[in-house]
């Protein structure tokens, strides 16, 4: 039996609507077995009870992930990184370092992730003709940082067997040179991810590496609940062989492909909506449309200066999206679907109907209106806001979507003003999990030029961390056992260098997560220089 008190310092509950704080905590094999004053927990302490002194610091639930991809993220981790690529000619430069110290294995792809045209100089997509300069042998191919998109070079394209007859992909795009055939290396969309999937993939070993880094980044920034947004059925294979390993050291949901991996579900039933070695198979996931800072996300009105009223394009039709709800209906499984723009969001506001109980969630909900909330509360339907859009994104948004619509980017506040739960995610790898600077993207709704960006759409601190607690709890089913720091409940929790419910606002993302605990055991604690002793 292993038991441990906490005292001394803010002991945040997030229990209710309003803040809430205890004295003291007392946990035993893992939950939480009471909370209330120093006096009161002492009481229950053994010979063997370890004394937390907290020294002044803020203890709160573990942060859950709403919404993540952590199999893609830890693919990533073991290619170039081209977020900082400012021109093509930087992008090219990055990939070439990268090949020079990661030589790819015959028959393997170099592989680059995070570059975002709207940071590069030319403005606009590379080409084939750019990572050609990478290498004319080696297959190469970049990952635009939304993840809806991607860049390959002419050896690429000739091993996925793209070329001028290629068919188009319905709900996607091959790009094309001038003669309306020939193609560029550019795809976008469903063509994007269907010929991406024929990419091979890296060896089991070094997979299974990347995923334990992988965890470990969502574990220094204090979540414990991790999710997989886009499960398919190797990236299943790769969690199963982790849980079994016992090298899962955090809870993480999975959401099948309802498109590749529609029987994901019915072949593993032992991790159907119930968790074995720390995975489980919450439901299902379906991508309605595409990026609104790269212009794919389907909006109801055209997008700024969009020539012949382009206004992004829906990857189903109705009737597709239709029978998918339906299906999840008919098997009782939470559904989590893709919707940037409010025309998509309409689609799947449209196909659920009726009032469901089973969570249906709305991942991105960037562009969604207020009718379009007031009818979701009705449906059921969460929403999960990438609200850190805001400032990574917030003055791409101001060019693409105009000042009205880009103002009400992610609109937050008025899904707390409607009283229905809403969570806050990173999309990751689009961006890294931190959920504190997601926190100050909440409050502050600053762009990356210090702009305030919709201002009344803002959310208090206490608000913003409920959607990444027990909110985000509730979102996955959870809350009997996650979200608040309440007696029966795992004791999941952080430890904060600060409390954000009583530091200057602008100054949250500035706290530090000091220590990450999973069911009472210590997975993170920060790097002496960033903390003192505990």
């Amino acid at each position: 039996m292993s038991e441990a008190i906490y005292f001394n310092g803010d002991i945040l509950t997030m229990e209710g609507d309003v803040p809430r704080y205890v004295e003291a905590l007392f946990i035993r094999d893992g939950r939480i077995l009471a909370t209330g004053t120093k006096s009161e927990m002492t009481k229950l302490v053994g010979k063997d009870t370890k004394l937390m002194n907290l020294q002044g610091r803020t203890l709160m639930p573990a942060f859950l992930d709403p919404h993540s991809h952590i199999t893609a993220c830890a693919e990533i981790l073991n290619q170039a990184r081209l977020g900082s690529a400012s021109s093509f000619d930087e992008l090219a430069g990055s990939l070439k370092k990268f090949l020079e110290k990661n030589p790819p294995a015959p028959g393997e792809f170099l592989m680059g992730f995070g570059y975002d045209h709207n940071n590069l100089e030319e403005g606009m997509h590379p080409t084939r003709e750019v990572l050609d300069r990478v290498s004319a042998d080696i297959p190469v191919i970049a990952v635009h940082a939304s993840g809806h998109m991607a860049v390959l070079n002419t050896a690429a394209l000739s091993m996925l067997g793209i070329g001028a007859q290629t068919p188009e992909v319905p709900g996607g795009r091959i790009g094309r040179e001038a003669d309306g055939k020939t193609p560029d290396g550019y795809l976008e969309e469903k063509a994007f991810m269907t010929f991406s999937s024929k990419i091979p993939r890296p060896s089991a070993e070094s997979a299974m590496d990347a995923l334990e880094k992988a965890q470990d980044m969502y574990v220094s920034y204090g979540i414990t609940t991790i999710q997989d947004g886009l499960t398919e059925e190797a990236s299943f294979a790769l969690l199963k062989e982790a849980a079994a390993a016992g090298r899962l050291k955090t809870d993480i949901v999975c959401y099948a492909d309802l498109l590749k991996a529609p029987g994901l579900v019915q072949k593993e039933p032992e991790y159907d909506r119930r968790y074995h070695r720390h995975l489980k198979i919450g439901g299902y996931k379906i991508i309605l449309d595409g990026s609104p800072q790269g212009r794919t996300a389907w909006l109801s009105k055209p997008y700024e200066d969009a020539k012949d009223g382009y206004s992004g394009y829906p990857v189903y039709t109705q009737e597709q999206v239709d029978t998918y709800v339906e299906r999840s209906k008919e098997e009782g499984r939470q559904l989590l679907v893709h919707c940037n723009g409010d025309a998509a969001a309409e689609q799947m506001i449209r196909a659920c109907r009726k009032p469901s109980k089973l969570r249906p969630v709305m991942i991105h909900a960037q562009t969604v209106r207020r009718d379009q909330l007031v009818r979701m509360k009705e449906l059921g339907i969460i929403p999960s806001f990438f609200i850190a859009h805001v400032y990574h994104w917030g003055e791409i948004h101001r060019k693409n979507l105009g000042e009205e619509r880009s103002e009400r980017i992610s609109p937050a506040r008025e899904a707390a003003d409607l009283q229905m739960p809403y969570t806050f995610h990173q999309d990751t790898p689009v961006i890294e999990p931190d959920m504190l600077e997601t926190v100050w993207c909440a409050v502050n709704r600053k762009t990356r030029s210090g702009r305030t960006l919709g201002a009344e759409y803002a959310v208090t601190p206490y608000e913003a961390l409920q959607a990444v607690t027990c909110y985000a709890a509730f979102q996955y089913f959870e809350e009997d056992d996650k979200g608040t720091l309440s007696p029966g409940k795992l004791a999941d929790m952080i430890i904060l260098s600060e409390n954000p419910l009583k530091a200057e606002p602008d100054e949250i993302r500035r706290i530090r997560v000091l220590a990450t605990l999973k069911e009472g055991e210590l997975l993170y604690e920060a790097p002496k220089e960033t903390k003192q002793d505990l």
